[in-house]
């Protein structure tokens, strides 16, 4: 019996197995203008929460009475208004009549509102620093896919979601059972005392109660950012094959530049056999090395390499020379030294200036110029 195996199961996740490799500082950079970064939503929230009640704690006396002025200001103009239209109150007057009322209202609660925008905005540029970008708002049709969302709704991301809300509203059940007990003997007391000690009282129960909460409900805040940073990096892995790939679209194709490299060396080797005839003197090896020297007092205050060559290279800059008449000296430490320490163009190193000199001097005897 043949059994069949299909090796796909074998196969590692992800294009070029495993993701191990720390994500490069381009795809950290890329998922940031895609608006993917490590941040906790938790972190404003709780600080947002805080900031509330403690706000409140501080405005609310003052913030009761505003409102209070706003509903009886209201209320003492109607009779006016009854009067100046012969007891018949137009639609829009009372529209008028609410909307002053709640343009107050807004200007009473405006400070807590403010004061909420600003922590949610500081709470995430202090999380990930200010680079805003409306990529998250831009529409993306395959999250569409009921596929996708199924996966979504059941994946390890949800999980940690649902324990996070647990948590909250056992911690919050947990703070308001342990806060509330003690204050029971006070809240009995709301049915004998009057109207603003009542309201004043309740202020100051749910502000305290909410500072408690908010204070418990920042530990889990900075858990939550823990795991959000850890699973960032751990979604922003790559595989070896991904850093490879990137390096290459970063750098180009190692074989693309390597046959750049060698076009330009063609290029430049061209150029060389061409401006070869003007050489004084070529010292060769004899039979590995040759360098073409030039001096020409007019350009440099010494000679230089006008071109050289190995092997082959050599063999053929000897043959140019000899059909240009360019006078070949077979010197094999100079050649030597002349090939590896001096780039074509090059001056020649004071060091070498005797040697050459002696060479350039006697080819100089050979053609009378001397």
């Amino acid at each position: 019996m043949i059994l069949e195996y299909n090796l796909q199961f074998f196969a590692k996740e992800g294009p070029g197995g495993e993701k191990t490799e720390d994500p490069t500082a381009k795809k950290l950079e890329d998922a940031r203008k895609e608006g993917q970064v490590a941040k906790s939503k938790e972190i404003a929230n709780a600080f947002g929460l805080l900031a509330l009640f403690l706000l409140m704690k501080i405005y609310v006396g003052n913030m009761g009475i505003s409102l209070t002025q706003c509903f009886s200001g209201v209320y003492t103009q109607i009779p006016d208004v009854i009067q100046m239209y012969g007891g018949k109150i137009p639609v829009a007057a009372i529209t008028t009549l609410i909307k002053s009322m709640m343009l107050r209202m807004l200007l009473v609660i405006a400070p807590i509102l403010v004061v909420g925008v600003i922590v949610a905005i500081v709470c995430d540029v202090v999380q990930v620093k200010w680079k805003p970008t409306g990529k998250p708002l831009q529409p993306k049709f395959n999250k569409l896919n009921p596929i996708s969302g199924f996966k979504r709704i059941f994946s390890a991301n949800s999980l940690m979601e649902l324990l996070k809300s647990i948590a909250k509203i056992g911690i919050i059940v947990y703070v308001a059972y342990s806060f509330l007990k003690d204050k029971i003997s006070e809240i009995f007391l709301l049915y004998d005392i009057g109207l603003n000690q009542a309201i004043g009282l309740i202020g100051e129960t749910v502000t305290d109660l909410g500072i408690r909460i908010s204070a418990v409900y920042m530990i889990i805040a900075f858990l939550d950012f823990a795991y959000q940073k850890h699973k960032f990096k751990e979604d922003m892995k790559m595989t070896k094959q991904e850093v490879k790939d990137e390096y290459k679209n970063q750098e180009g194709d190692p074989q693309i530049k390597g046959k750049q490299r060698q076009r330009m060396q063609e290029a430049s080797r061209r150029r060389m056999m061409q401006q070869l005839p003007e050489a004084d003197v070529v010292i060769t090896n004899p039979t590995h090395y040759a360098v073409a020297i030039k001096y020409d007092p007019d350009k440099y205050d010494a000679p230089y390499v006008l071109a050289k060559g190995e092997d082959y290279l050599a063999q053929k800059i000897k043959e140019i020379a000899r059909e240009n008449n360019v006078e070949i000296v077979e010197n094999k430490p100079l050649a030597r030294m002349l090939y590896a320490n001096v780039d074509i163009g090059g001056l020649v190193p004071p060091e070498l200036y005797q040697a050459v000199a002696e060479v350039l001097a006697f080819v100089y005897h050979l053609k009378g110029r001397v």
